[in-house]
């Protein structure tokens, strides 16, 4: 007998409170196809952990159905793993649509990678369908409260210098965090050492998309990298890194959390801010401003227009609430 560790949990608890170790020739298959999306398809270490975690549990739940060879496994037993994790019969909450969804998504790759290398007869997940998830519009904060957020980041010290970079970078681009602290200096400068017109960033499968910098954005980052980072680099290693910590090494996601939280009280924001708040206001106030979805599509770097659509239906409310508060037949 094995388990998978996630390290997470390769155990499985049943009804009658009997844990149920996984079998070694399902975690064996699990942990070759980690390794294969990790050293083959190019998957990113966080990418590879979601799978791990994901598998973990649908390992659990097929050992708490006594099965323990990947040949064994059926339809019925991936359809009962999404109704598991969405109502569990233990009491427990279930997981929303979108992370049943997510976790059914890690669990088809790996049948499709059992199909292919010939440890099961069938992909038996190939005609299971994700939960139906209900649409929810992005949020998107005003253009007064955009500039209420960068103003709170206003000083003359290198963190408040680095910090009205970001934000003014995070919100001319549209830019996700993960693709602003992978930002390099070299990814923004142009000719003769000046800050380019645009930033080049790696989206999604380090897919690289131009998008253009605006004057506030250039101003903002050419008082960071003037006045700024020679103060926070010798603090760390030589790095091509664009945005610093304090110790001189490479911002990290949760620091860019920590800094659009801390702006946002200062701001008096009681809205729930996010680096993806910016991305969503960037790509509202394009459309809004009468840009072509065809156009912030690219600027997003979404591989599909369905997915940028979303911000349509966000500016075709605002036009209905703005209709029903000024039309004098509206009520």
């Amino acid at each position: 007998m094995g388990r998978l560790v996630d390290r997470g949990v390769a155990t499985s608890r049943t009804n009658d409170e009997v844990e149920r170790e996984v079998p070694v020739a399902l975690s064996g298959a699990a942990e070759r196809y980690l390794r294969h999306v990790q050293l083959e398809r190019g998957r990113s270490p966080h990418t590879v952990s979601a799978y791990r975690r994901d598998l973990a549990r649908y390992l659990a739940h097929l050992a708490a159905r006594d099965i323990d060879d990947p040949a064994s496994i059926t339809e019925a037993d991936v359809s009962a793993f999404v109704a598991a994790v969405r109502e569990p019969d233990d009491g427990r909450a279930g997981v929303s649509a979108s992370s049943a969804a997510r976790m059914l998504s890690s669990v088809r790759g790996w049948h499709r990678f059992l199909a292919e290398e010939g440890l099961a007869p069938r992909d038996v997940s190939a005609e299971q369908r994700p939960p139906k998830q209900p649409k929810r519009l992005p949020k998107a904060i005003t253009i007064d409260q955009v500039e209420r957020l960068l103003d709170a980041c206003s000083g003359d010290d290198p963190i408040a210098l680095r910090d009205r970079a970001l934000l003014e970078l995070l919100y001319a681009t549209g830019a996700r965090v993960s693709e602003a602290v992978d930002l390099n200096v070299d990814d923004i400068m142009g000719e003769g050492g000046a800050t380019a017109d645009a930033v080049r960033l790696f989206g999604k499968g380090r897919k690289q998309r131009i998008v253009p910098l605006g004057r506030y954005a250039r101003e903002a980052l050419d008082a960071y990298l003037v006045r700024s980072r020679p103060l926070l680099s010798p603090r760390g290693r030589a790095t091509p890194a664009l945005f610093l910590g304090a110790r001189g090494a490479r911002l990290s996601r949760q620091s860019v959390w920590l800094v659009i939280r801390d702006a946002a009280h200062r701001a008096s924001l009681t809205t729930e801010l996010s680096p993806h708040t910016l991305r969503h206001s960037f790509a509202t106030h394009l459309l809004e401003g009468g840009a072509d979805v065809r156009v912030v599509q690219e600027l997003l770097g979404h591989a599909s227009v369905a997915t940028t659509q979303l911000y349509t239906l966000v500016t075709a409310d605002a036009v209905r609430e703005a209709w029903a508060t000024a039309h004098p037949r509206a009520l």
